[in-house]
């Protein structure tokens, strides 16, 4: 079990409890979320001149004593596997990962071993463990789908790399190859995705209440009368989006048995080439791409 405690300074007078702790918990690479924050409140982990304050929307005075008891990081349920990995970059805060198809990121119900999580238990010492069913996993990848991955490695960048994809800043950029000849050299997608009436494991473009807004840029880099390899930049990050937005488009992803029910391709032919973001600890952007697989390039020569 681990304590903090500080004094309120005159100009953070008046500040909710809640707001006051997680500016502390910023500026001091702690790790802890708003929302992990509010449940230590709630939980009565939080003091203010040794008497506890239960209500995060609190105004705290100037020279309150802040004492915060944090509890013991339950142990993940999850085991470690050595599964080979293709880190492409590693220091004290991230990793990024070049991920295999056919590699769950993460344990779900029914599925808890051979996941990316299972390797990276197994490869690396620390992870972040904001979601302790998650460790490490900041964003995901499709099963089938293969490419860039960051992993975060304390919560403290978790926590800023998240907040980066909240606020759609990450550059990532895909290469696709789908069904048919895709008329235009490039267009902006913009249609919303929401769950698919009726097989509610699925997503579709639907203009109901119930969707959200989503936007995909397309360049298509090669045509031929049956083929487009395409070039896809997301702005936003919806569930499927990009398999969902080209099966609207009508050219589905080749080998997207889920929404282009075809199987021409030997996997889903949707790679995540290209990631950049605002590095958590240094400030400055860093940018990482890896190469077009090697079954891409050949179905490409063959095909184009």
């Amino acid at each position: 079990m681990k304590e903090l405690s500080f004094l309120v300074l005159p100009e953070q007078a008046k500040m909710r409890l809640d707001l006051l702790l997680s500016e502390y918990a910023g500026n001091n690479n702690l790790g802890l979320s708003r929302t992990n924050i509010q449940k230590l409140i709630a939980a009565g982990n939080v003091f203010l001149n040794s008497c506890p304050v239960n209500k995060p929307h609190y105004k705290v005075k100037s020279r309150e004593e802040v004492r915060v008891i944090l509890p013991e990081k339950e142990k993940v349920q999850i085991l470690p596997e050595q599964i080979s990995l293709d880190v492409i970059y590693e220091d004290e805060d991230l990793a990024i990962i070049n991920k295999q198809p056919g590699l769950v990121v993460h344990p779900a119900p029914g599925n808890r071993e051979h996941t990316l999580v299972n390797a990276l238990l197994g490869r690396f010492s620390h992870l972040s463990d904001i979601n302790k069913s998650r460790p490490g996993i900041v964003h995901r990848l499709d099963k089938e789908t293969s490419g860039l991955l960051v992993i975060a490695k304390n919560n403290a960048s978790h926590l800023k790399l998240a907040k980066q994809f909240a606020e759609h800043s990450i550059e990532r950029k895909y290469v696709a190859i789908v069904s048919g000849e895709v008329k235009f050299d490039e267009d902006v997608i913009e249609a919303p995705i929401g769950r698919h009436p009726l097989k509610r494991q699925d997503m579709s473009v639907s203009f109901s209440e119930n969707t959200r807004y989503a936007k995909t840029h397309y360049r298509t880099l090669k045509r031929s009368n049956n083929f487009s390899f395409l070039e896809l930049r997301p702005f936003t990050g919806r569930t499927h989006q990009l398999r969902v937005h080209l099966a609207f488009l009508g050219h589905p992803i080749l080998g997207d048995v889920k929404y282009g029910k075809n199987n021409i391709f030997s996997r889903m032919a949707l790679h995540a080439q290209e990631l950049g973001f605002i590095h958590p600890s240094t400030g400055k952007f860093v940018h990482f791409s890896s190469e077009v697989p090697p079954e891409f390039q050949e179905f490409i020569k063959k095909n184009f």
